[in-house]
């Protein structure tokens, strides 16, 4: 794995907390997941935002799934970005394979193939766009858990 000079969270000029990391196979999955990790361990312990069990999990979930992705269907490497704005966390993977993901309907009966599915359904938004060389996925998961336990917005 190699990471960027924005390996560690930091505040960027336009208000935002991001961290990115480009990885070129191998142990990505783990590597990921482990970035969203500390990112969210430096968002609550360095910058004092609250990040739930909710907000942690669910990060790591979407950041496996969409590396996962890569991984099977993108040759080439990988850059994850993490971001805080406007009260959620932003998960980007570009990758370098032009081709959208077939965004299957809810089947359960089949076997395997349900990440997108999975993803959609814990996200705030989702967005999927080409880029002038492969493409772009950004996930947001929302920062807010109201007393109840339910997710804001």
């Amino acid at each position: 794995m190699y990471r960027t000079a924005q390996d560690h969270q930091q505040s960027r000029g336009d208000g935002t907390l991001g961290v990115s990391a480009v990885f070129e196979g191998g142990e990505d999955i783990a590597e990921a997941r482990d970035v969203a990790r500390a990112f969210l361990g430096d968002v609550q312990g360095v910058h004092g935002l609250p990040v739930s069990g909710r907000v942690m999990g669910t990060v790591q979930l979407v950041v496996t799934e969409l590396v996962t992705n890569v991984r099977k269907y993108a040759p080439g490497p990988c850059l994850l970005t993490l971001d805080v704005e406007d009260g959620a966390v932003r998960v980007g993977v570009w990758d370098s394979n032009p081709k959208l993901p077939s965004i299957l309907a809810p089947d359960p009966t089949r076997i395997g193939q349900h990440g997108l599915e999975i993803v959609m359904a814990v996200c705030h938004s989702f967005t999927v766009r080409r880029e002038p060389v492969g493409k772009q996925i950004v996930a947001a998961v929302l920062l807010a858990d109201d007393p109840a336990g339910d997710v804001l917005g």
